[in-house]
């Protein structure tokens, strides 16, 4: 057996419900990592471990007693910090919240809970989610585990290292403007932005916004497949909410790749890219070729995405944050008062042509994916950066002119509202994880998982661990 830090959620699962592991020799594992290296890392950054290894203690006692299990059972989770977790710090990596305790868990931790798994911590993230380079007032800066002196990304970058790590095998996330993909790439794990409505956000400031939704991020596609299995599922406080079906089973399918259709863009829409990302993805394409797929170049267009991404952000800014902006605003940082101002300040005009646009773009995508069987494209534009920038400020050459423009590789993807996976792809030629991003039809989740898988069992570099 390989590491038990780094073993699979499933491999886990199976272990501890045959009594092969104990709950508490996988918890111990995960400990005992987490303090080796956590401080190093920062990727969890409110924890109660020895809460942990009493919770695994009583779940063998209950494993010993032959009471059903859930699917989860005896797994360590981390939640990102902007989820609801009773009695535990919550502060959205903010100043303005660096104290709040919640006296309810998020829909997401009791699914996650009920399920058998056992909270180890909270993830850092950038304040309010803002950016996708994880570093706040509260905490600082989480690095990443393959090289301590870039980025693990964001806004989900705490959960993508402790996944890098070996700190648990499974972690929430969300996603807006690439909050899941982006660190997975950066990290060389897996994440996942399900369609909207998949796994349901409760509670919620903005019970109606469509941009953000929360999702799964693991080591593999099978994890991700299990840990979409109990986060989703209807619940009538989210209005967007969908109910489980056969998308998202459990166990996914060894399918047929020969004959699968792909549509391959290199820049989605002109977008520059770094070199070496460029590289990685073009040498990819083989490998699609070898599992007996048909690429061919070609892409949906992508005319004023950015304009109805950005404004529709801007709205949901606006709508969570606005208040605190009017009470608080000292102590947000200057990249969220921002945006908070874009959304305020927009006109109704331009709020209308956001939507028509986002309309047209969901349209032209499920049009596009009727032709070609996935859409596959970088993840990020740029490799992991230096982890004491705030951003990216050009892109070969091409300057960026606000804290999301870096981004938009994963933000043209956002706005057509279809389903994205960002998996590890390979290395830089100075060893930089790069994920490649699979785009499916809409609310088509195991598709797109189980086509993953094949890519994944094809190109298994997602198995190179950081050296710690």
């Amino acid at each position: 057996m390989s590491e038990i830090f780094f073993q699979s959620a499933t491999s886990l699962a199976q272990a501890i419900k045959t009594k092969k592991l104990s709950v508490l020799e996988v918890m111990d594992a995960h400990i005992d990592r987490i303090d080796k290296y956590n401080h190093a890392i920062n990727a969890i950054v409110t924890m109660d471990l020895e809460a942990a290894r009493q919770s695994a203690k009583d779940a063998d006692v209950t494993l010993a007693s032959g009471a059903p299990v859930g699917p989860l059972f005896g797994l360590p989770v981390v939640h990102k910090d902007n989820v609801s977790t009773k009695g535990m710090r919550t502060t959205y990596g903010s100043l303005a919240f660096q104290n709040n305790i919640p006296t309810q868990d998020s829909l997401i931790v009791t699914r996650q809970r009920d399920a058998g798994a056992i909270t180890l911590g909270k993830t850092n993230m950038p304040e309010f989610g803002a950016g996708s380079h994880t570093f706040n007032e509260i905490f600082c800066s989480t690095k990443n585990p393959y090289r301590f002196e870039v980025s693990a990304g964001g806004s989900s970058g705490g959960a993508a290292a402790a996944l890098a790590a070996g700190f648990v095998p499974l972690a929430d996330g969300s996603d807006m403007g690439g909050s899941l993909r982006n660190p997975a790439s950066f990290c060389n794990v897996v994440g996942l932005r399900p369609s909207l409505g998949r796994v349901p956000v409760v509670p919620s400031s903005f019970s109606f916004g469509t941009l953000g939704v929360a999702g799964p991020m693991a080591r593999t596609v099978d994890d991700v497949a299990l840990y979409l299995s109990v986060i989703s599922g209807p619940d009538s406080r989210d209005p967007f909410s969908v109910a489980s079906d056969s998308q998202v089973e459990p166990l996914l399918n060894n399918i047929e790749t020969k004959g699968i259709k792909l549509a391959f863009s290199a820049d989605i829409g002109g977008l520059p890219f770094e070199s070496q990302v460029s590289k990685v993805i073009q040498g990819s394409l083989p490998i699609f070729e070898s599992l007996g797929c048909y690429v061919e170049e070609a892409e949906p267009e992508f005319t004023d995405a950015d304009f109805a991404f950005e404004v529709l952000r801007g709205v949901a800014f606006a709508t969570s944050f606005g208040p605190l902006r009017a009470g608080k605003g000292d102590l947000l940082k200057n990249t969220v008062v921002w945006n908070i101002d874009v959304g305020l300040n927009l006109r109704g005009e331009e709020i209308a042509r956001a939507e028509r646009i986002r309309s047209a773009m969901f349209l032209k995508m499920e049009l596009f994916l009727k032709k070609y069987d996935f859409l596959i494209c970088p993840t990020t534009q740029v490799l992991p950066f230096d982890i004491h920038m705030e951003y990216p400020m050009e892109i070969d050459g091409t300057a960026m002119s606000t804290y999301i423009e870096w981004m938009r590789s994963v933000c043209r993807i956002t706005i057509t509202g279809h389903p994205a996976i960002s998996i590890p792809c390979g290395f830089s030629d100075d060893g930089l994880p790069v994920g490649i991003q699979i785009v499916g039809p809409y609310r088509q989740e195991r598709k797109l998982l189980e086509f993953a898988k094949q890519f994944e069992a094809a190109n298994p570099v997602g198995l190179i661990r950081p050296a710690l």
